[in-house]
């Protein structure tokens, strides 16, 4: 039997969308338990859905050709048997490469500078060159504020990899130097929460 979904839970839609779970409310009249949760694309915009629909099966009547069995599922629960998929980002020079001990310093700049990328192997054409992305990273990605970013980030903590951080790193113009999977993800983090910081100053 599948749980009540919890705040900080990571849920696909059917069509493919993510969400995460704001809280469970209840309906002043009714005292209906409502979801209300936040898309993690776009505008991240809020919703707010009877949990019973929330939790409900897709209607294979209308959507008779959808894997999914239910209409929003946990995403540790799922398996990504197509993972979405990035192209390799441009190269970056070396000079220009920005490290943890370094964000500090960069704050007033508010962006952090280009970071070196993966050389393409000889004979290797640009657009064959591909990683596979999980949905989270690929929100990371689309995040519109370092608060966003923090937030995927804490959600992807218990399962995060070597690839997954290179990914976020490069994307945010910032290095983080091979070690540790924990320093390395505790790293990533420090530096989003320096830029968060300044991004919230700026914003005052």
């Amino acid at each position: 039997m599948r749980h009540n979904p919890r705040p900080q839970e990571m849920y696909r839609h059917f069509k493919g969308n993510l969400y995460q779970i704001r809280c469970l409310a209840k309906h002043s009249e009714t005292r209906e338990l409502m979801v209300v949760y936040q898309a993690m694309y776009g505008t991240f915009e809020i919703f707010v859905r009877p949990l019973s629909m929330f939790m409900e099966e897709v209607d294979r009547g209308k959507y008779p050709g959808v894997k999914q069995r239910y209409r929003f599922e946990l995403l540790q629960d799922m398996e990504y048997e197509e993972p979405a998929v990035l192209p390799e980002l441009p190269g970056r020079k070396e000079s220009d490469v920005l490290t943890a001990e370094q964000a500090e310093d960069k704050q007033k700049a508010c962006t952090a500078e280009p970071a070196e990328s993966e050389m393409i192997p000889a004979g290797t054409a640009p657009e064959e060159e591909q990683l596979n992305i999980d949905p989270l990273v690929l929100a990371f990605l689309d995040a519109d504020s370092y608060e966003q970013k923090l937030m995927i980030l804490d959600s992807l903590h218990n399962r995060i990899t070597d690839d997954m951080i290179n990914t976020m790193a490069v994307s945010s113009d910032l290095e983080i130097k091979e070690g540790d999977l924990e320093d390395r993800y505790l790293e990533l983090r420090n530096c989003l929460r320096t830029f968060e910081k300044f991004e919230c100053n700026r914003l005052r």
